[in-house]
């Protein structure tokens, strides 16, 4: 038995008609996808397929961001073309929210770092470490990674903080980086560091405003605090 493509679905079961009369907030989050994918599996059609695949995280479009290949591979009818459809669909999304987020002028909060760097953050299984560099205004000059890996492998980079806010003449700096975990308190090393950061910076003038532990839908600001 042959899958049915797009066109041979029954009438409710055609997104891209529906989008074209009604508008894509019409749709829902499996009527959208399935346009992606253009096609389900012998059984199914491309609408229910994903709404069996959004049912596994919980109808979750961020959690449904952290899959990798292997993870729609569970669900018969996703080979990689499938699964890297919407994968490269969700990152672009997330690349859309970055793009806003970048336009926002001067930090004012800790809530304005959190959403600058939640859509670079929020998927990663592993932790990256960032500085965000401010001008005097506190308008953002560059963000820069620093690096990949546990926050202990980080404590020599402290030079490599202070040389990129020398280089573009950044005069606060913010330190930045995720808890794949989910839970957003901050370590023995996080303080640590922090202090370390801080004193290092403090010798050339240059203010350590706020360390932001990111991660999905909640983070933790060393400056809100008081630790900073």
């Amino acid at each position: 038995m042959e899958k049915l493509n797009i066109n041979q679905w029954a009438a409710e079961d055609r997104p891209r008609e529906k989008m074209m009369q009604k508008g894509a907030e019409a749709l829902s989050d499996a009527e959208l996808l399935a346009i992606l994918i253009g096609s389900g599996n012998t059984e199914e059609s491309a609408v229910a397929l994903m709404q069996r695949v959004l049912a596994a995280c919980n109808n979750d479009l961020s959690q449904l961001g952290k899959w990798e290949v292997r993870d729609f591979s569970r669900f018969k009818g996703f080979g990689p073309a499938k699964s890297i459809t919407i994968m490269a669909a969700l990152e672009l999304g997330k690349r859309r929210k970055l793009q806003e987020r970048s336009e926002r002028t001067a930090i004012r909060s800790s809530a304005d770092i959190y959403e600058l760097f939640h859509p670079l953050l929020c998927d990663l299984p592993t932790e990256e470490f960032w500085v965000l560099l401010l001008n005097q205004a506190a308008k953002v000059i560059d963000k820069v990674r620093i690096s990949r890996g546990g926050i202990d492998q980080t404590t020599a980079d402290v030079r490599t903080i202070l040389r990129e806010a020398l280089l573009q003449r950044a005069v606060q700096i913010v330190l930045i980086h995720n808890h794949p975990s989910g839970n957003p308190s901050p370590s023995h090393a996080d303080r640590s560091l922090t202090e370390l950061v801080r004193k290092a910076a403090q010798t050339m003038n240059i203010r350590l405003t706020d360390h932001i532990i990111v991660t999905d839908g909640k983070y933790y600001s060393f400056n809100d605090e008081g630790i900073i």
